[in-house]
């Protein structure tokens, strides 16, 4: 909703005219399988005021393979209110290694309220094995429409 010149903005207004930043950090490790699980920790909720809020995520996943495999990648994706979205963190398999993958995400929370925001993690078929470490975080921000 534009303000009208000559308009009186009120203080919730300005409010929701500000970006509004959350983080979340790994609070211990997962083990990937070749289910999607919540890293743990890697979780923002938050509510927001008014319909049409942004987020922009930057998810960053600490992945650590174990044991090799020729094809398979540790994977890492965003869910919003328990919906994975488009958009992967993708690291190979092919080299015991541990790497920092990154993945940057944008949308639209359509109804005003509570909302969670996730990072999860799998191993996309059966052989190989590795984790999603400490170094995971979630990092959210919030523009709210006045």
């Amino acid at each position: 909703m534009p303000i009208a010149a000559g308009q009186k903005i009120t203080a919730g207004q300005l409010t929701r005219m500000q970006p509004t930043k959350y983080l979340g950090e790994a609070t211990g490790s997962l083990t990937a399988s070749t289910t999607y699980q919540l890293i743990p920790g890697c979780t923002v909720t938050l509510t927001t005021l008014a319909a049409n809020a942004t987020y922009s995520v930057i998810g960053v996943f600490d992945c650590n393979v174990t044991t090799i495999h020729a094809t398979n990648l540790m994977v890492g994706r965003l869910t919003v209110d328990g919906s994975g979205g488009t958009g992967l963190a993708i690291h190979a398999m092919d080299t015991q290694d541990r790497d920092t993958v990154a993945m940057l995400w944008q949308g639209t929370l359509a109804a005003a309220g509570s909302h969670t925001l996730q990072l999860e993690g799998v191993i996309n078929a059966a052989g190989g094995a590795g984790g999603f470490l400490q170094y995971s975080r979630i990092s959210v921000t919030i523009t709210e429409v006045v």
